[in-house]
């Protein structure tokens, strides 16, 4: 993943936002809504494509784009850069391979007779 090649690809769309902001929320676009193309997007090889399309598959519209807003801020630019910062977190944990699984490994076999004798000593 090559963060600075990926950041020139971004593209962003500014529009109303609801909620707070009294009456500057009805002049100001302050929602900011972050664009991505995963599959026309050279700073991804082949196999990053392949697994950010696998693992975000609910957030990705049918043309391949990545899309998330944010509306936190009554400030476009705060918003914008929330939006860059949660689509990178979303980026690099979607990228991150799963831990192996350790085995058990048991000092000895475990009986159903081990139990009772357990019990047993307790009385």
């Amino acid at each position: 993943m090559n963060r600075e090649i990926i950041e020139t690809e971004l593209q962003f769309k500014a529009v109303r936002s609801s909620g707070a902001g009294g009456q500057n929320v009805n002049k100001v676009s302050s929602k900011v809504i972050l664009f991505y193309d995963i599959n026309n997007s050279s700073g991804l090889n082949d196999d990053e494509k392949n697994i950010v399309n696998e693992k975000l598959v609910n957030r990705i519209s049918q043309e391949g784009i990545l899309q998330l807003a944010s509306d936190e801020d009554r400030s476009q630019i705060k918003n914008k850069e929330i939006v860059i910062k949660r689509f990178f977190e979303l980026l690099t944990k979607s990228l991150k391979k799963p831990k192996k699984e350790k085995k058990l490994k048991y000092l000895r076999p475990l009986k159903k007779n081990d139990f009772k004798k357990k019990r047993n000593h307790l009385k």
